[in-house]
């Protein structure tokens, strides 16, 4: 029996995926679950957020490869055996978590909204820079992405705060720790830049109460998971200005719907769920060869616990 490698997901391109893993696993046949024609001959999934059910007919599987650094859409699932559990982590999706950040960062600590709208009002408004260590930027979550991020906003020279559930120590980064940190952290925080994953202790985490903390005009950016956040605490502190501008990449339902009230609000950029994404080219060599491990009997790499979030 050939192997059979199965693929989903609605955003990442099957014929990319497969064009690369091919000339690595050659003993291996790559199909796209419409496709699969054994299902016992599935041994490996590479997937993305599969419905419910979905891995349920494939009795024989020994590796699922989570297509992205989340897994909370793992958690809770009774269609998924007790299999090992990893993550695409490579160079390039840090990079393009840190890019974005930067980004959006940059963007408020340079005004930049403020002068689109003058912009739009063909009105000449001039604010003068302010120097970028005289701005605090606080990272909520120094994981792998959280901490490349953080590292590239100290080297842009911001006052570049981290916070985390356990110790971590960043060059440049003064880190704090714990729950009892998290209040005093997020009330001096300028532009707060939220990286923690969707776990039961982060569901839920920056209510109303804790948004309420930011220092009036602060600004807030989303790169984690929308449940992680009060969206609509969020929308009525964006709407009333108390919190100034956001930069949303995830959000409490996705697509985020026509009507939601986040579209009409000017002070808030939406983009959908593309701050880091996993790049075939330089990701698919990382999961030929946890494959090869695996049937070597060698640990994997990146393993994850869907029940911790991470």
């Amino acid at each position: 029996m050939t192997p059979t490698l199965v693929f989903y997901s609605q955003f990442d391109s099957f014929e990319a995926w497969r064009n690369l893993l091919s000339p690595l696993l050659p003993q291996v046949r790559i199909r796209q679950a419409a496709d699969v024609d054994d299902a016992d001959s599935v041994l490996y999934a590479l997937a993305w957020k599969p419905p419910e059910g979905f891995f349920a007919r494939y009795r024989n599987l020994k590796l699922l490869v989570n297509l992205g650094a989340g897994v909370d859409s793992l958690v809770g699932r009774n269609d998924l055996p007790a299999i090992p559990i990893t993550r695409v982590s490579d160079p390039d999706m840090g990079r393009m978590m840190a890019s974005y950040v930067l980004f959006a960062v940059l963007r408020y600590a340079r005004d930049i909204p403020a002068f689109e709208r003058a912009q739009r009002e063909r009105r000449w408004h001039y604010l003068h820079p302010r120097l970028p260590d005289s701005i605090r930027v606080g990272v909520l979550g120094l994981g792998e992405l959280g901490a490349c991020a953080a590292q590239e906003l100290v080297r842009q020279g911001f006052d570049v705060r981290g916070w985390s559930r356990s110790p971590k120590r960043l060059e440049g980064v003064t880190c704090v720790d714990g729950m009892s940190r998290l209040d005093d952290f997020i009330g001096a925080s300028d532009i707060l830049v939220t990286m923690l994953p969707l776990t039961p202790e982060t569901r839920g985490l920056l209510s109303a109460k804790r948004l309420a903390l930011l220092p009036p005009g602060a600004c807030f950016i989303n790169v984690s998971r929308g449940a992680i956040v009060d969206q609509r605490a969020l929308t009525e502190a964006l709407t009333s200005r108390r919190i100034a501008e956001a930069t949303l990449d995830v959000f409490d339902r996705e697509p985020l719907p026509p009507e939601d009230p986040l579209w009409q609000l000017d002070n808030v950029l939406i983009t959908p769920h593309l701050a880091s994404v996993a790049i075939p080219e330089s990701a698919a060599r990382q999961i030929a060869d946890n494959i090869g491990r695996l049937e070597r009997g060698e640990a994997v790499w990146h393993q994850v616990n869907p029940a911790r979030g991470y």
